[in-house]
């Protein structure tokens, strides 16, 4: 530090002049010197107060030359100078709310931070500017300038740092209130919903086509008549076409044939144009279902294979006069495997809605599974509820997913056909082999997965669900409108009637054994628990009857409160009564029990023996390894996901819990539900719920999968097709080749459909 700098902070009136280069002169020397801990004559950042409690005080500075002796009296004051007092605000006292057990109060709110008050410190003054020789004024150093910028916003963190530690333990020790660790102890956690904004948009699902809505058992009749003589006509149309077949490659593969047919092309021809048409014959349902699509200006994959076999008859019969020089044979009997592929798919899905109608017609009111939109935390729910089976027939008649996905497509594949057939022939100028080369587009176009990758999995399905007692309602029940869904589990569905048992009654005081299982019962039966039929039965066999309750009220601590005759009664687990500061005796702590209070004092205990289904654990588990979130709309306090996790090791962690509110509002019987039907259940329970929710689930997966396996086979086979009738390569296209590609395409249709059941 230079001498004439310590002279202006002692507060020298009078200052020397300097050149401007024996300033900067002065200043690198000073640099070169001064050690790091060096105090510097003009500070750039203000000094930081190492007392955490206090704020930082603004840094010392020198006055301006005209009150000298103010600034001499500040500078000796500052070290001894005591921190300036805060004005204390008067603390008003808490007023303390009573304890509310149904309220999750796991841990209070800290209170906002007080705002900082100003400090009485003087602020920073700026630093001096030197002279030029002139007597003008300089601007500071650039370098110390850009220093003394980080310096300020580092010195800024740094204040912010220490007020964020002065209010970092203000909320210590709130944890240890007695009203906390109550409700810590014995208030079980529950989850909470996203915000609705979060959710992700809503896609509407399609509505079912104007069908009429006949009764499930008037379908079964009709789709039960004549089941059975179709299988005998699938039969002899494979054996047709195993023939036809081995006809077509006899020739080529020199494979032994009668002398009749030997070296006898013409004869061979016709005789493959009259086993195809005799497979016509036995398939005239499916030939005339896919001629009557594409007059209705609907076409579908089938009305491509009943258009193949029209072009391959004409192609047949034509082949002498249009090209007599060509040895080939024509591909009727690839065709007429198409059509036998295309009545079996049909016939599956026959099956499968012939099983679907008669389980959900063997009970009058059944169960009803609807996908509600946004049910739970922004996703769509799957609900349980009793009613009549409205729009299951009219759902049932509508076409599958795989139609749907063909309306695209087959229009697209048709007119590729056509145009390929075109350019191949009358392009080429070749005119006579335009039969052959649409014969050859249009069978390579035939998938023979048409049928198959919608009746196979929804029949095998349709008969695994028929077993536990669900149907599903065609294929609009299965398509969901989101990502994700859950499914909403009630008290019956994780414990059925039977499944709960009384194991013991104990009476306390002086009151009646009628009093207090009549008022247990009342309150049971206005919760809406599923223990109301047990304690109903206990209640005739005690021959009493149900009281009169007002004020009833549920809480999250596991209980419920309700005035009868002028008395509060309390019925709930032993930790409700805790909260509620209902005394227990001594080591009274019973788990899976009904506790009943009456004017605050022990009336009644009724000990559960909780039986788990063995079906429950393997449907929870299959719901969670295909994304669907269980979530307990429960009613019943005994049943909580640490009974369950503790007691019967289901997967708790994996399930959701909504607070008592939400559970009301969710297992409510009157609340509002989709009108489009998912399945028809006939059981009570879990299994048949949870069945047909992650079948419809795998089904929709599935078939979307499987259909877009047979576009895509049938849009690579009619390329290949209209490349090799393009190049005329009559030796590349046989009957033999084409068949090994078709066949290559079932593969992942039948892959695909075993693994729809797999769960």
């Amino acid at each position: 530090m230079s001498k004439d700098e310590e002279m202006e902070l002692d507060g020298v009136d009078e200052l020397p002049t300097f050149t401007l280069e024996e300033i900067l002169a002065e200043y690198a020397l000073n640099r070169e010197k001064e050690e790091p801990d060096e105090i510097r004559p003009i500070p750039m950042e203000p000094e930081q107060d190492q007392r955490p409690p206090s704020p930082p005080p603004a840094a010392q500075e020198p006055e301006p030359p005209e009150e000298p002796q103010k600034a001499e009296e500040m500078e000796a004051a500052s070290p001894q100078a005591p921190e300036p007092e805060k004005e204390e605000e008067e603390e008003k006292p808490e007023e303390k709310k009573p304890f509310r057990p149904y309220l999750r109060l796991l841990r209070r709110e800290s209170e906002p931070p007080q705002p900082e008050e100003p400090s009485s410190e003087p602020e920073e003054p700026e630093p001096p500017r030197a002279p030029e020789e002139d007597g003008g004024q300089v601007t500071p150093f650039p370098s110390r300038a850009a220093e003394g910028f980080f310096a300020r916003k580092l010195g800024d963190l740094r204040r912010r740092a220490d007020q964020y530690a002065e209010h970092m333990f203000e909320d210590e020790g709130t944890e240890e209130s007695e009203e906390v660790r109550q409700a810590e102890r014995y208030i079980p956690g529950v989850d909470q919903e996203e915000p609705e904004e979060d959710a992700p948009p809503v896609r509407r699902r399609r509505q079912p086509p104007p069908i009429p809505d006949l009764s499930p058992q008037e379908l079964f009749r009709r789709y039960d008549k004549g089941v059975r003589g179709v299988r005998w006509r699938i039969f002899l149309s494979l054996v047709i076409s195993i023939l036809a077949l081995y006809l077509s490659f006899a020739t080529g593969l020199r494979m032994p044939l009668p002398p009749v047919l030997t070296d006898q092309l013409p004869l061979q021809r016709m005789i493959l144009a009259g086993m195809l048409g005799v497979v016509m014959v036995l398939t005239l349902d499916a030939v005339l279902l896919g001629l009557l699509h594409l007059i209705t200006l609907r076409p579908e994959l089938d009305s491509i294979v009943a258009l193949a076999c029209v072009a391959n008859l004409a192609d047949a019969l034509l082949m002498d006069k249009l090209t007599p020089e060509m040895v080939r044979h024509p591909f009727c009997g690839l065709s007429a495997l198409a059509l036998t592929f295309l009545l079996w798919g049909n016939y599956a899905k026959r099956l499968g809605l012939r099983v679907a109608c008669r389980t959900a017609a063997s009970v009058t009111t059944p169960y009803l599974v609807t996908l509600d939109e946004r049910k739970w935390n922004g996703r769509d729910a799957y609900a349980k509820w009793s009613g009549e089976p409205a729009g299951f027939g009219r759902q049932i008649q509508a076409s599958d997913g795989a139609q749907r996905i063909f309306h695209v497509a087959a229009p697209l594949l048709l007119v590729g056909c056509l145009l390929c057939a075109v350019l191949s022939s009358i392009g080429r100028e070749r005119p006579n082999d335009f039969v052959w080369c649409l014969s050859a587009n249009l069978t390579a176009a035939s998938s023979y997965s048409a049928a198959l990758c919608y009746g196979i999995p929804w029949g095998a399905l349709a008969q695994r669900l028929a077993k536990s007692g669900a149907a599903l309602a065609g294929w609009d029940g299965v398509t969901s409108t989101g990502g994700g869904s859950s499914v909403l589990l009630s008290d019956e569905d994780l414990f059925p009637p039977g499944t709960v048992q009384l194991n013991g009654i104990k009476i306390f005081g002086d009151f009646s054994v009628d009093r207090v299982v009549g008022s247990t019962a009342t309150l049971i039966r206005d919760s809406g628990s599923g223990l109301d039929k047990l304690f109903h039965d206990l209640l005739r066999a005690q021959g009493t009857v149900y009281r009169r309750a007002t004020n009833f009220c549920c809480y999250e601590g596991g209980g419920l409160s309700g005035d009868i005759r002028g008395e509060q009664i309390l019925v709930g687990t032993a930790s409700f009564m805790h909260l509620m500061d209902v005394p227990l005796p001594q080591g009274m702590h019973v788990k899976n029990a009904v506790f009943c209070a009456i004017g605050g004092e022990l009336a009644g205990l009724f000990v559960l023996k909780y039986t788990l289904n063995g079906a429950v654990a393997p449907a929870l588990h299959a719901l969670i390894r295909n994304h669907v979130v269980p979530v307990m709309a429960t009613r019943d306090f005994n049943i909580t996901p640490e009974m369950l996790r503790q007691r019967f090791k289901l997967p708790a962690d994996h399930m959701e819990y909504p607070a008592i509110e939400r559970r009301v509002e969710l297992s409510d019987p009157n609340q509002e539900h989709s009108a489009i039907l998912t399945a028809v259940l006939c059981r009570t329970g879990v299994d048949p719920f949870t069945e047909a929710a992650v079948g419809g689930k795998r089904l929709r997966r599935g078939v979307r999968a499987s259909a877009g396996f047979a576009v895509l086979g049938a849009t690579l086979g009619l390329l290949l097709s209209f490349y090799l009738t393009f190049l005329q390569s009559y030796t590349s296209l046989t009957p033999g080749n084409l068949l090994v590609f078709l066949l290559m395409w079932l593969v992942p249709t039948f892959l695909i459909s075993d693994w729809v059941n797999r769960y």
